[in-house]
């Protein structure tokens, strides 16, 4: 067996996620215990509410604090994965299962980044779409449609600047996400639909994530990078950018600040697990979403996810 790890992103948080793996396991309720930060990560983890929880600057931390405890726990029983990827702010999570971040670190830096993200979205009417049934060459030529539409229009943002929607996600064949100004990706949805999207649904974020809208994110996480110190990687970490692993020539620091301002391809991320004879993956959530995207991906991989107690001694049992 060669076991790949799965960590989950923003839009899977929901209020209550790791109440029983705080009750049930020591080393989680450490993590929860030791974080120190500008708001209480384990009240809004466990009793929200859900405005609270699903704002950026909230939701980063109390992700990246869920999957730091269920890592421990699985390492504390003899669950280690040989190669690792997540989802945007899961690739955080998976820098830190692999020695790069470490559980202080890692916290405070996706704390640090969810403010810089929501601020700059600020004032920004913004949205994210999935757009389901249609391949990536469609997506992307929808897109390019949408701009051509708006410049013929003129839609123009307060500052003067051209309305955008552009590819967020390359989630899982069939599955991929546009993002940016609502009017921007309110066009682009009926030009997907057109183009015979069999769905178009909403995301559950609170900003224009993986667009060139995120660029003062992307310059601030630029500059924090330049006083941190990031660890030797323990285990292959498959990059959001890259779809794969990173060459020498090229920082993590570099990769995770262009991660925030571009398109996350996650399908490539699966494919090169198998590339790489990974057999089995075990989602880190909350929620089943990666799970679903590597079943679509590579269904010849066998797919756990972990979120409640009782399925990391599921995980425990078929292992």
């Amino acid at each position: 067996m060669k076991l790949g790890f799965l960590y989950a992103g923003q839009g899977s948080q929901a209020v209550g996620m790791g109440k029983d793996l705080y009750d049930a396991y020591p080393e989680f309720r450490a993590v929860m215990d030791d974080i120190s930060i500008d708001f209480d990560v384990k009240d809004v983890c466990f009793n929200g509410p859900a405005e609270v929880l699903n704002e950026t600057k909230y939701t980063q931390p109390c992700m990246v604090a869920f999957a730091v405890g269920v890592t421990k726990i699985l390492k504390n029983k003899g669950i280690t994965p040989e190669v690792a990827a997540g989802l945007s702010l899961g690739e955080y999570s998976a820098l830190n299962a692999a020695g790069v971040l470490d559980d202080k670190q890692v916290i405070e830096l996706v704390a640090f980044r969810g403010n810089a993200m929501q601020e700059a979205a600020a004032g920004r009417d913004c949205k994210m779409i999935a757009v389901l049934g249609l391949d990536k060459d469609t997506v992307i030529k929808g897109c390019e449609t949408a701009k051509a539409k708006i410049e013929a229009d003129g839609l123009k943002d307060s500052e003067g600047k051209l309305l955008i929607a552009e590819p967020a996600n390359f989630n899982c064949p069939g599955q991929i996400t546009v993002s940016g100004d609502s009017a921007a990706v309110d066009i682009a949805a009926e030009i997907m639909k057109e183009a015979g999207a069999k769905r178009v649904l909403p995301v559950k974020v609170s900003g224009p994530f993986h667009t060139s809208l995120m660029k003062p994110a992307g310059d601030k996480l630029r500059e924090r990078f330049s006083t941190e110190k990031f660890g030797e990687m323990s285990f292959p970490v498959l990059f959001n950018t890259l779809g794969k692993e990173k060459s020498d020539d090229i920082t993590v620091a570099e990769l995770l600040e262009r991660q925030v301002q571009s398109s996350v391809y996650f399908e490539d991320s699966i494919r090169r697990m198998a590339e790489m004879g990974v057999d089995t993956i075990v989602e880190i959530g909350p929620g089943k979403a990666l799970s679903k995207f590597a079943a679509k991906t590579c269904p010849d991989i066998k797919v756990y996810n972990v979120e409640t107690a009782a399925d990391i001694e599921k995980l425990c049992e078929e292992l």
